[in-house]
């Protein structure tokens, strides 16, 4: 008896855990009203009418559509690019018939839908949407710009020390002076000529002495 009350209270916990995870998950949804707020299904009096209405919102994963038709006079066929603009009825991917089409988007890219008449078609009662991406996806974070490197840090050239300034340079010695020799008394030129007559002289007399001994 207590472990089947234990069992389905653990029961009941997994299901409170379930649907608050759908919560949140559609809580990010938007449902879209195909035209406007208060559009109808139908054949526009503007041929871009639809498609402009489109470019104007964003789809994405999760969010539906809202066709509101009359069931007696209309429908909304899903089908491919090529039966999008020939307006073939013929095969179509989906059909709704209910007056009151959900149409949820559970992938992106683009989705073609047309008037199961295919006059209506023809007048333009048809739509294309793309799906951009899924809301509940985490998107990765952004990666942050590379830090640029540090500046190099300025080159100073070393600047050599200035040079020494010459020494003064000694000033050369002095010549030596050497005194001159005094000059003797000068003779009178009567005494130069006294002298040599004297020489002369003796020399005469020096050989007639020198003959005697002979």
């Amino acid at each position: 008896m207590a472990q089947t009350k234990r069992n389905d209270q653990v029961f009941g916990i997994f299901c409170l855990v379930i649907s608050t995870l759908l919560l949140v998950h559609n809580a990010d949804a938007f449902q879209f009203t195909v035209g406007g707020p208060r559009a109808k299904w139908e054949v526009p009096t503007d041929a871009t009418f639809y498609n402009h209405w489109a470019e104007n919102n964003r789809f994405q994963i999760g969010d539906s559509l809202l066709f509101v038709y009359a069931a007696s006079q209309d429908s909304v066929l899903q089908v491919t690019r090529d039966d999008y603009t020939n307006c073939n009825t013929a095969s179509p991917i989906q059909r709704f018939t209910d007056g009151h089409t959900v149409f949820r988007f559970n992938q992106s890219g683009p989705h073609y839908f047309i008037s199961g008449e295919s006059q209506n078609c023809q007048k333009n009662e048809k739509l294309i949407v793309v799906v951009l991406a899924d809301r509940s996806r985490n998107r990765p974070a952004a990666t942050p710009p590379p830090s640029s490197p540090p500046a190099p840090a300025p080159v100073v050239e070393a600047v050599p020390p200035p040079s020494p300034a010459p020494a003064a340079s000694s000033p050369p010695p002095p010549p030596e002076v050497h005194p001159a020799a005094a000059p003797g008394p000068s003779h009178p030129q009567h005494h130069n000529a006294a002298s040599s007559t004297v020489a002369s002289i003796g020399g005469i007399l020096g050989i007639l002495v020198a003959s005697s001994f002979m």
